[in-house]
Formats: structure tokens, C-alpha cells, sequence
């Protein structure tokens, strides 16, 4: 067994058994692996899996405690329509429950994987547990069961089970796969679905598989981090995501569920999709249902990244969510009850998920059977559909919120309510709210306090006292006719069909006609007075001055702070948030945010340029938005200009390029480019000074030929930028072109093209200058106009005589002129082109063998105009399984015969030639049928006169009846069909007539491939030698040419060779054989038609005695390596401008480590902040982070031991800004 290899689909163990597998093959492997099952006792279970591999792997199924070898219980199928391989279980039992385990071997190699079967036991099953409540076990899966969840209590009896797995080393793939991508506060509940007990043991193979995977993960992943598992975001639709960095963006991500690869798009109206938002991904699982229950795997490149298992819950609701009513500023409440407990559903609001906090409460009751959302402090906002979702089903009802009457028209009444706790009467109830009833008790003329609220009632309504069978009339009477009313009779509407209303102006009437018990109760009137709902908003707001100038930018300078300021007003709670450049700015040791009821402040300590941006402001409450917007300019030197340079014009006379600009410029315009120039070869640069702040520059002061090289800064009205150094620029001639190629000739035209020269000469090419040749002159003449360069990279030369044969260069011209010619092209002769040639004729077979086929023909004809002179031939050869055709020769043969080698033997080909001259190929000429490489038929030519009689025979014997004769003029022919070992012998052929008689004899061997010899076995009779013995080949005694060849393998040259040939007995000795080497033979069987299979011995080894071998060394004597201190690398001199960081170091050895000082001036820094001292394996340094004047002066390094004292010193020198540019 070579080793283990990783399969794609997880959990399946692969064993490859050669080293290397041959292309086109391969070791099995499943591509859909069976999925777990857990069934009702009597169903019909099926694992299914589909196998590849390459030849059709042999497959076998198993079970860990017992056999599957009854085939009333057990049934084995494959559908080759599908490619499945089945294990079906009819009417499966609970003695059935275990693992199960698939084998699928081929010769590369062997995959296995296992899955698991529970079987759900039925009624008289469960009722045994009932008994025995002492056992924990029992219990739990009773209690799971009577909730509704009997498949997890399957689970929990399985435990046993799964404890035995973990021993055995068969833990389940996919409970490791869960626990990578798992909390910690998970583990424990994954454990126990899959019965493993021992945590210590699962801890540590938990941490070698992280350990494996953020291996396998590093090579195609920079960062992964926020896990989220899948869940039910809102109704059919479940999500998970994660956050990940990929180190190459086009990686490929691949889903799987259950093992099995899921195709999945960017368009969120498919089964699965991927929305990535910056480094978040969120997949999504639309239109759930039962199937869509798994594990889900995403892997990128192979590799697997995260797995989250989705179980869908069977629970439905038995009381359902209902409209709610709350009045603005009151809590509501949403609840419904499971059919099955469950810890936890998901809430919507206007298809958000809802979260514990202090908007939401979510609560669950002790049984997880009723579940409740409590919406706190109502607002108009707050109004719409909330929705409970618990796993596949869901339900959503209203939450209406209403707001508070009040009346612009009678602000009166608020007095009233104030007043009203002195004057309430009993036989009315108030709520808290100022609705339109409590005004009807307010002005029912009953109260002290009231006074006239315009509407209300002048005659309220009195008790009735009514007869059966008599009329009843009820009347109340408001003191406008406009208003319109509601009667009610016990808390119900009632309606014209049941009692009659009538409304006489400002008088309302409820008559009953015809009174029976039924129409006893309480009966109430309400006005339906016209209500206006006043609401005050607050949203944020900022005063337009105060806005104005803080939309004015704010510049400073590098190292400065920064402040925005902005107050404004607004009910609170107030959410204060501030953005550079859209980011928003949290705060750190360079923000600080300062919030208050009334204002805001913004503070950037110690800017840099690339603070610089958009600053916004943004204020939110729950009445509204709103934004203030302003620019931070940070002012800073400007970056380098940049390349590439583009050179303009380099000629004799002057030097023209122009550059890029940079590509910061510091936040100032750029002003000036500072330019210096050195011709190279010299050591000085020369000052050209400032010129205006275009990126162009003309040097008119160049000699030709020379070469310059410019330094370039660019200037603003804050600093002077870095040095831009540009390439070397000479002012030269263009080199050469590539060699002018042939495009078409015809008879008066020629058409050459060329590629432009890789030197220019330090400027653009604007033209060509072409000259041509006749063959055999020395005399060059130009084709184009002196005063016309050639614009293109292609030229038709017309000025040609039709039948002369030329050679053309070319020359490139830049602004310095032409400069040297190309290398001249092929020589062409102007005539039009030739047409391709006919079919060669009389194409036929020579002479075969079963290696070669001779073939001749004849020259095609020539029609003018139609087609030429064949100038040469290709033969081409297809065997008969192929159907592209190979040619037999490179280059075009210019004879009319031609053999071709290396055929094999009785093999069928197809053979066609194809004439071809300048014009192209022509059409293929084929042989009328196919050629078997093989000798041909036996034949004889005869002439004589009179007619001979012709006789056949065969070792002296007349042939048999099989063989056919054929006779005809001048020619007999023996054909065999087919020819058998039998048909072997002498056959001759006897010519006779009364003249006399002619024989000629010829010898037909017939055979085969000849079969592999019996076992090689191998025998050590003398050292150093080894005597290889086989059974001989089955064709021995039938092939009197057949003979042995062996070949030979050591471990130490790992190749092959022969080392002995044409043996015809069956054994030989071989030599030289080493001891410590492995060695194994191969015998072949070989005959005139070729070689066999081989027979192949078993591995030879001789043990190498080794020899006892002892060394005696001198003690070994103490060495003392302390040393005095002594600096290997001093200290250098340093000169850095003012405001920039310094970094001094110096390297020192020593034993033991010394103490080193460092001193500036004489004065001690060890204990000085503003210097970053590090001592490391005896590289002394020294940071300082912005030098200053102070900073000026001699440093000396101290460093000592108790064997010495060293030290050493440096200048540090401070440079003022450069300022002389500017």
C-alpha cells in the first residue's frame, strides 16, 4: 500500500496501491457518498452511492456487527442509468441498526466510507422505556418523544453506539467537520448527538485537525473570522456567513451539502446563491423544504472552510400570532404556541430579524412550547406585519399603533381632563387615553366642571323598561345635527336588520319593535365626531450660519491638529456619527469625539496627508436625518514626479521628453519643476534651474551622440519633492529593422512587411527608406521617393521586371536621419503565384512485410491555370481505429516511391499521398481499400508454351482442401484463409508441359503473438550469483523460432536493461549481483512477430552483514570563549534634515553580554523616552523619531564587562529644509 490519498467528498478514506496510476486510469472514489439514515421500523431504507474510477471498480457492502449476505433482508443493486449503487433493506428491523461500510476496489486502489442507520422502534418499543425510568438514557428519549422529537431520541438511544465508533478510531467525518466551524459552547452539545464521552481525548485530536486545516487553509486564505451558522433568516429562505480573505481573487469556491457539490449563482432568485459585501460571504438557501436539510460544506479550492449542519425542525403552530392594537408609548405583545418544544424561533419585522435588546424582548416559556415578542414603547414607526418562523413554517399578523386625539378646535378640554377625577361617575369607564367617549362623559351635562366643548351630548340616554311584546325606543340628542353616531348593544355593533335607527337632525333614535327576552342588555351611543391626530416632531436641526462655516475646508499642515465643531438641536436620544471620506471614524489614540445634547467636536491629533478627504457629519433620531459636510486639506511636501519619460525628440540638435506629474501633490498646485542634467561619463551635474509646472522640458544645448540623464523635483509653495531620475537619453541614429518578409509576388508587384527597431535612437521613428537588388549585382537602388519615407511597416514594391529575381532591406529614420539597413530578406522571383497540383496517378503497394509498406505512383499532369508542376510529396498513413491522419515524412520527397517502417504487425491502415509545390498542397490521392501490414499472398509467375500444368504442394504433399488455387495467364496463386499454426511448411510449386518441368520452393511460417512464460522463480547457488528459472511459454513446442529474453532492475539504477537475449532453454544465471540491493527479473517470450507480456519475479534482497565499527577519541579539552568587549561595526556619521527620524546602530561582541550606554554630548540617554535604545544578539540601535536642534552633537557607545571596557563615537549633523529650490 503506497498511502492515503484526500478525497473531495468528505469522510470517504481512499488507498492507492501503485505508485503511479497510468493516464486514463485512475483509483476508485465517490462522487455522492450514502447519507445517514434514521427510519421507522418496517419502511424500506436505502443507502445509495455513486463510484467513479477507471477500470469499474468492484463494489461490496458491509456492516460492522453482522453480515449482509441474506438476501431477504439485504439486496444489492446497481442502476446504470443513474450510475447508483443501492443497498436496499425491505421491511428493515430494529436489529438492523448500525454502521454500515461501502468498498469500492479496482487494481490502483480502494475507497471506503461508512454511514450510519437508526431505526426508529414502534409503539410497544417505546412503551418498554416507560418501565424503566431509572435509566437516563430511557428517560431522555422518552422525554424527546412525548415533545415531539422522537428522531433525537433515536439519537440519544444510539449513543452506545457511537461510544464503541470512538474507540475503534470510526468517529463519523462529519462530527469533526462541525465541531472546526463550532463554538465553544457548542462542543458539548455536539458530543452528545454523536456519543462521545471523552472530551480530553476529543480536545486533542479537535486541536491536531484545527492544526491540519489552518494548514491546507493558509495556502489560499489570508484571514477568516465572524462564523455564522445557518438559520432561518425569514420565511423559506436560510442564510449563513462568514468573513474572508482570499489571497487569490479568483479561487474556486465550491458548496457542497451532504458530500455532494451544490451549483450555486450570484442571482438571489436561485435554489442557492452567493452575495459577497466586501469581505463578508452570505450564502443563501431559497424556497426551503424538507430535502434541504444537511451538512453544509464550503470549500475553496478543495480545502474546506466552514461547515454549519441545518436541521429543519417537524413543528408547526397550534395557536398562531394575531393582530395586535397598542396605543403610541405602550408595550405590545405578539405570542403563539408549537406543536413541538423548540429553544428558539426566529422574529421578523417588516422582514428584519429581531434581536433581544431594548426594543425587543424575546421570551420562551419553561416547556420552549409558547414563544413571545414584546414590542416596547409603540411609535407610528414601529407600525406593520411581524412574523414568528419556526423551521419551515411561519405566520405574521399586524401591529397597529395609534396615536393619542387630540383637538386643535378645543383646547379647553385639556382643562377638563384634568379636572376630571373630581366629577367621574360610576356607572362610566375611563381610560387613560383622550378619547372621544371620555369627552361624551365630559359634556353628558352631569359634571360641574364642564363648559361648552362644542359637541356633546344635551340629552343623554335613560334606562327603559319595556314589555314583551311591546315597542321600546331609546333616544339621546347632541348638540349638533352634523355629527352622526354608532349604536352598541353589550360591546356589539348593532345593525339596521336587527333593530331600527333613525337620526331626526341632532336627535338619535334606537326603536325596538315587538320586544322579546333577547333583546335585554346594555345599549350605548357614540358620536362619530370628525378627530385630528397632532403630533409635535423633533428631527435634528443646525443653524444655516453654523452649517455655512462648517462646509469651509480646514488646512494645516502635516504633524498639525485638526477640529470640526458643529451644534445643533434635536430630541434626544440623538445617534452622533462622524465619516472621512465615507469611512466611518471611531475613536482611537489620533480621534477624539466629543458628544453633548446641543454639540458636537471632532478632534485629529498629528495629521497626515492621507487624512485628508471628506468630513461629515451625520445626526439621527427617530424624527428624522440629517448631514453636514466639509473637506480636511493636510499640506505636505509633493510625492516624486513620475515615469515613464517619454522622449519627444532626440536629435542632433536638441533634447525634448516630457514625464508624468506627481502623483500627490501635497495638497498645493504644483508651481515650478526643478530640472539639473549630467551627460554621462562626467561626475558633475549641471543646474538648469526652474521652468514653468509643465511636465515637458526641450534641452537645446546636447551634443550628438552623447548621452544625458536629468534630475527632476517639483516645486510648490510649501516644499520641494524628492528626486525624479530619469533613464540615459542619447541623441543618435535608429538601429536596424527585422529582415523584411515575403507577404505575396506577383509578375508586377512584390508586398514586403517588417517589425521596427528595438533602439530608436532615444526618439519616435518617422519614416522608412526601402532599397532592393538584383541577384548577382552588387548595386543597391531605393524603391520609395527620397523625399517620401515609407509611413507604415508595409510596402508593395512595383517597380519589378516579371521573371527577375530580387532581395530587399529596409532603413528607419528618426529625427537624427536613416540609419543602418536591415539584413536583407529572401530572394523572391515577380510571377504569379502557382496553383497547388493535381492528383498523383496510379497509386499502389510494391512489396509489405509486417513492419514496413513500400508504395510507388506517377507525377500528376499539369493543366495550365488550373494546376501546376508537383515539386514534391507527403504520404500519409491513419490506422484504422484513429480517424486523424500523421504524416510519414517532414519534408516533401521528391522521387515516386516511397517505404514506410515501423508499422505493426497485422495491423489495418488506411494510405493516401498528396502532391505539393509553391502554390500549396493538392488533393490526396487514397489506396481503393485498406492495407494489413503482413507479406503478401504466395504467387508465381509462369510463361511457357504449350500450357503448363501447375501442381501445389505442401512438405512433399499435395495442400489441403482449404487452400485455394487460382490460375491465370502468366500467373498461379496459393492463397491460405485463415491460416493456422497447421498451415506452417515448405510449399512448392511444380510447373510441367512436354517440354519439361520448373519447381520453386518457398517457406510459411504461421504464428501468433507469442503468450507470456509460467512464474520466474529465483535460486542463490554461489554468492554473488543468481540463477533465474520459468515455466516455459504455451507456444514453445508449437513456435520452433520462439526464444527468452531477461531483463534486469536493481534498487540502487531503478531502470531496466536486458541482460541476456535469444535464450533457448529456460533458466540462466546471472552475476555481479551485490548484496545489500534488491533485484527483480522479467522474462519475455519472443518470436519473428514480436514480444509478450512479461512474467516478473519477486523482490530479491541480500542483507548486508555489517561489521562492528569503534573510534577512540582524544578527550576532548575546555574552551573558554569570554572576551573583552570589542565593536566589530562602529558607528557612522549621520546628516538628516530637521524634523525627520534617525536610526544609529553599531554592532558589538563580547562574553559574557556587556552593559552598553549610550551617551549624547557626555550625557547618558538609557533613561531618555525620546529615544528608542535596543539591545539585540550585540546589534546596538538607537530611533530617534523626529530630530530637532537639540538633537546636534557627538553620540558615543559604551560598552563593558568584567573583562573590559569599549567604546566608540559619531557625529550627528542637523540639515535645515531645503529651501533653496523653492
Amino acid at each position: 500500500l503506497l498511502g492515503k490519498k484526500r478525497s473531495k467528498v468528505p469522510g470517504v478514506m481512499i488507498t492507492q496501491f501503485v505508485e503511479e496510476i497510468p493516464a486514463g486510469k485512475s483509483h476508485p472514489d465517490f462522487s455522492r457518498k450514502p447519507i445517514a439514515l434514521t427510519i421507522q421500523e418496517g419502511k424500506l431504507a436505502i443507502f445509495k452511492a455513486i463510484i467513479t474510477g477507471s477500470p469499474t471498480p468492484t463494489v461490496t457492502w458491509a456492516r460492522n456487527n453482522g453480515d449482509v449476505s441474506d438476501p431477504e433482508r439485504y439486496a444489492v443493486s446497481y442502476d446504470p442509468v443513474l450510475g447508483e449503487h443501492q443497498l436496499q433493506m425491505p421491511n428493515v428491523g430494529v436489529d438492523q441498526a448500525d454502521t454500515y461500510k461501502c468498498y469500492a476496489n479496482n487494481e490502483y486502489g480502494r475507497a471506503i466510507v461508512t454511514v450510519t442507520l437508526n431505526v426508529i422502534e414502534g409503539q410497544e418499543s417505546n412503551s418498554r422505556f416507560k418501565k424503566e425510568p431509572e435509566d437516563p438514557l430511557h428517560v431522555s428519549s422518552l422525554t424527546l418523544d412525548v415533545l415531539g422529537m422522537g428522531v433525537h431520541g433515536v439519537l440519544c438511544f444510539c449513543r452506545a453506539e457511537q461510544k464503541e465508533k470512538r474507540k475503534d478510531g470510526e468517529v463519523d467525518e462529519k462530527f469533526w467537520e462541525l465541531l472546526l466551524s463550532a463554538d465553544k459552547k457548542d462542543y458539548e452539545r455536539i458530543c452528545a448527538e454523536y456519543g462521545v464521552t471523552d472530551f480530553r481525548w476529543m480536545l486533542k485530536k479537535l486541536n491536531e485537525k484545527k492544526r491540519e486545516i489552518e494548514e491546507q487553509q493558509s495556502q489560499y486564505i489570508e484571514h477568516l473570522s465572524n462564523l455564522r451558522h445557518i438559520e432561518i433568516k425569514m420565511p423559506g429562505c436560510a442564510e449563513f456567513e462568514f468573513e474572508m480573505d482570499l489571497k487569490d481573487p479568483n479561487a474556486k469556491i465550491f458548496l457542497l451539502k451532504d458530500g455532494v457539490m451544490v451549483p450555486f449563482t450570484t442571482d438571489s432568485d436561485e435554489k442557492h446563491s452567493l452575495r459577497q459585501v466586501g469581505r463578508k460571504f452570505i450564502f443563501s438557501v431559497h424556497g426551503l423544504n424538507a430535502e434541504d436539510a444537511g451538512l453544509y460544506q464550503v470549500d475553496i479550492e478543495g480545502v474546506n472552510v466552514f461547515s454549519t449542519d441545518f436541521k429543519i425542525p417537524a413543528v408547526d403552530f397550534l395557536v398562531k400570532i394575531q393582530e395586535v392594537k397598542a396605543v403610541e408609548r405602550e408595550d405590545a405583545a405578539f405570542e403563539c404556541v408549537l406543536s413541538a418544544p423548540l429553544p428558539k424561533i426566529s422574529w421578523l419585522g417588516k422582514n428584519v430579524t429581531l434581536e433581544q435588546g431594548e426594543k425587543y424582548d424575546i421570551s420562551v416559556s419553561e416547556d420552549m412550547l409558547i414563544h413571545r415578542l414584546v414590542v416596547k414603547d409603540c411609535m407610528q414607526v414601529d407600525k406593520g406585519i411581524y412574523a414568528a418562523v419556526a423551521g419551515m413554517k411561519s405566520c405574521n399578523a399586524w401591529l397597529i399603533v395609534e396615536g393619542k386625539i387630540k383637538f386643535r378646535h378645543h383646547p379647553h378640554l385639556v382643562d377638563q381632563l384634568i379636572n376630571m377625577s373630581k366629577c367621574i361617575l360610576p356607572m362610566h369607564n375611563f381610560s387613560d387615553d383622550i378619547s372621544l367617549s371620555l369627552i361624551q362623559h365630559l359634556n353628558c351635562g352631569q359634571c360641574t366642571c364642564c363648559s361648552d366643548p362644542g359637541v356633546h351630548f344635551t340629552s343623554g340616554l335613560s334606562d327603559v323598561h319595556a314589555i314583551i311584546g311591546q315597542s321600546a325606543e331609546m333616544v339621546c340628542k347632541l348638540s349638533s345635527e352634523k355629527c352622526d353616531g354608532i349604536w352598541y348593544k353589550d360591546g356589539k355593533e348593532v345593525t339596521t336588520d336587527e333593530l331600527k335607527i333613525v337620526k331626526d337632525g341632532a336627535v338619535h333614535k334606537l326603536t325596538v319593535s315587538n320586544c322579546t327576552e333577547d333583546d335585554s342588555g346594555k345599549y350605548r351611543f357614540e358620536a362619530d365626531v370628525n378627530s385630528l391626530v397632532y403630533s409635535v416632531s423633533d428631527p435634528p436641526r443646525m443653524n444655516q450660519d453654523d452649517l455655512a462655516k462648517f462646509s469651509e475646508p480646514v488646512i494645516i499642515k502635516v504633524g498639525q491638529n485638526a477640529t470640526f465643531k458643529m451644534d445643533f438641536v434635536g430630541r434626544e436620544p440623538m445617534k452622533v456619527q462622524w465619516y472621512n471620506e465615507g469611512e466611518e471614524m471611531l475613536e482611537d489614540n489620533h480621534i477624539r469625539i466629543e458628544k453633548s445634547d446641543s454639540h458636537s467636536r471632532l478632534l485629529l491629533v498629528k495629521c497626515q496627508r492621507k487624512d485628508s478627504g471628506e468630513i461629515k457629519l451625520k445626526l439621527k433620531n427617530e424624527f428624522g436625518t440629517i448631514e453636514a459636510l466639509s473637506r480636511l486639506i493636510v499640506l505636505d511636501k509633493p510625492t516624486n514626479p513620475m515615469g515613464p519619460v517619454e522622449v519627444l525628440e532626440a536629435s542632433a540638435s536638441c533634447v525634448e521628453f516630457k514625464w508624468r506629474p506627481p502623483k500627490d501633490d501635497g495638497g498645493s498646485p504644483i508651481k515650478n519643476y526643478y530640472i539639473e542634467r549630467n551627460q554621462i561619463g562626467r561626475n558633475t551635474w549641471t543646474k538648469i534651474g526652474n521652468i514653468p509646472g509643465e511636465p515637458h522640458y526641450k534641452d537645446t544645448d546636447v551634443d550628438h551622440g552623447r548621452r544625458y540623464c536629468y534630475r527632476i523635483r517639483a516645486v510648490t509653495a510649501e516644499s520641494t519633492s524628492d528626486v525624479f531620475e530619469t533613464n540615459d537619453i542619447q541623441a543618435a541614429y535608429p538601429g536596424p529593422p527585422s529582415t523584411p518578409k515575403v507577404v505575396s509576388a506577383f509578375k508586377n508587384c512584390i508586398t514586403l512587411a517588417w517589425s521596427p527597431p528595438t533602439n530608436t535612437g532615444g526618439t519616435n521613428i518617422v519614416g522608412y527608406n526601402m532599397e532592393k537588388r538584383k541577384r548577382g549585382s552588387n548595386i543597391w537602388g531605393q524603391v520609395n521617393p527620397p523625399d517620401e519615407p515609407i509611413k507604415g511597416k508595409q510596402y508593395d514594391v512595383k517597380d519589378v521586371i516579371e521573371g527577375m529575381e530580387y532581395e530587399f532591406h529596409v532603413s528607419a529614420i528618426n529625427f537624427s536621419g536613416a540609419g543602418e539597413p536591415s539584413t536583407p530578406s529572401e530572394f523572391v522571383i515577380a510571377r504569379d503565384p502557382k496553383k497547388p497540383p493535381g492528383k498523383v496517378i496510379d497509386l499502389k503497394v510494391t512489396d509489405s512485410t509486417y513492419t514496413s509498406l513500400s508504395l510507388s505512383w506517377t507525377k500528376p499532369k499539369e493543366e495550365e491555370g488550373v494546376q501546376d508542376e508537383a515539386k514534391g510529396y507527403f504520404v500519409e498513413l491513419r490506422p484504422a481505429e484513429n480517424t486523424e491522419w500523421g504524416r510519414c515524412n517532414s519534408n516533401p520527397l521528391i522521387a515516386t516511391s516511397h517505404t514506410i517502417l515501423g508499422l505493426k504487425s497485422m495491423a489495418m491502415y488506411w494510405v493516401r499521398v498528396v502532391a505539393t509545390n509553391e502554390g500549396g498542397d493538392g488533393e490526396p490521392r487514397d489506396l481503393d481499400n485498406y492495407i494489413i501490414a503482413m507479406p503478401p499472398p504466395a504467387e508465381h509467375a509462369r510463361s511457357a508454351s504449350p500450357m503448363p500444368t501447375i501442381i501445389w504442394l505442401k512438405d512433399g504433399m499435395p495442400v489441403s482442401k482449404r487452400v485455394t488455387v487460382s490460375n491465370t495467364d502468366g500467373m498461379s496463386q496459393l492463397l491460405i484463409p485463415s491460416a493456422e499454426r497447421s498451415d506452417s511448411g515448405i510449399y512448392t510449386i511444380i510447373v510441367k508441359n512436354i517440354v519439361g518441368q520448373e519447381t520453386f520452393s518457398v517457406e510459411i511460417r504461421v504464428t501468433d503473438d507469442p503468450k507470456p512464460p509460467g512464474p520466474v522463480e529465483l535460486e542463490e547457488n554461489v554468492p554473488g550469483t543468481l540463477t533465474v528459472s520459468w515455466k516455459p511459454s504455451p507456444d514453445e513446442k508449437r513456435d520452433n523460432h520462439l526464444h527468452y529474453m531477461v531483463m534486469k532492475r536493481d534498487s540502487i539504477k531503478r531502470t531496466w536493461h536486458t541482460v541476456a537475449d535469444r535464450l533457448f532453454n529456460n533458466n540462466f544465471t546471472a552475476v555481479n549481483i551485490m548484496p545489500g540491493r534488491e533485484y527483480n527479473f522479467r522474462v519475455y517470450a519472443k518470436n519473428d512477430i514480436g514480444l509478450s507480456e512479461p512474467s516478473e519475479s519477486l523482490t530479491w534482497g541480500i542483507v548486508r552483514k555489517k561489521e562492528k565499527f569503534s573510534l577512540n577519541l582524544p578527550p576532548s579539552k575546555p574552551c573558554n570563549f569570554d572576551s573583552a568587549p570589542i565593536f566589530t561595526v562602529p558607528l557612522k556619521t549621520h546628516t538628516t534634515p530637521e524634523k525627520y527620524e534617525c536610526y544609529m546602530s553599531c554592532a558589538v561582541r563580547s562574553n559574557p553580554i556587556p552593559h552598553v550606554t549610550w551617551y549624547r554630548n557626555n550625557v547618558s540617554l538609557n533613561t531618555d523616552t525620546n529615544y528608542y535604545i535596543t539591545n539585540t544578539c550585540g546589534v546596538c540601535s538607537m530611533l530617534i523619531l523626529r530630530v530637532g536642534a537639540k538633537d546636534n552633537g557627538e553620540y558615543k557607545v559604551v560598552a563593558e564587562n568584567s573583562l573590559g571596557r569599549a567604546e566608540c563615537s559619531a557625529q550627528l549633523t542637523i540639515l535645515g529644509m531645503l529651501s533653496e529650490y523653492v
